[in-house]
């Protein structure tokens, strides 16, 4: 993971960007995993820990009618944590991470393992991939936090800046 983490620290550098995250199932690790390695403020701006949907609007913007009408743990739930998190900080690139990691909070619709990614560009394009893991809790969340990690490199390759 740290050979992804070295990429993307370079890949921002040569672009002179900065990056926030927004997290919700991961709780943090995406960042953790992003500071450990020391210099990492002159690429990463911020993180949010947004695990409420009241933590979503209250530091995102994300209003409560659409988390009424997606859900938080969606592809558009994930996309608007990632512009949300553009918006209030002062970084050029917004990732997220939003789902069920369990063992509880699944619903027919909404297995456990289901996580999205959402990405957005400062004055640029925002999107959103959904995934499905397996395995435990901290299984989970690892694989979301590295799948992040090889998503943010590929936005940032075919992104045209």
């Amino acid at each position: 993971m740290q050979d992804l983490v070295d990429t993307l620290t370079a890949a921002l550098l040569a672009k002179k960007m900065k990056l926030v995250t927004a997290e919700s199932c991961t709780g943090g690790l995406l960042a953790t995993i992003i500071t450990h390695k020391p210099g990492a403020s002159k690429i990463f701006e911020r993180g949010f820990v947004t695990y409420s949907n009241e933590s979503k609007t209250d530091l995102l913007g994300i209003e409560t009618a659409m988390l009424d009408k997606y859900g938080a743990v969606s592809g558009p739930g994930a996309e608007f944590m990632a512009r949300g998190a553009l918006d209030n900080s002062r970084a050029d690139l917004a990732a997220s991470i939003t789902g069920i990691a369990g063992p509880d909070g699944a619903t027919p619709d909404k297995p456990v393992g289901l996580v999205f990614f959402g990405y957005a560009f400062k004055g640029g394009s925002a999107g959103s991939t959904e995934h499905r893991f397996t395995g435990s809790r901290t299984d989970i969340q690892a694989q979301a936090a590295t799948s992040a990690l090889k998503h943010l490199l590929s936005v940032l390759n075919r992104e045209r800046l």
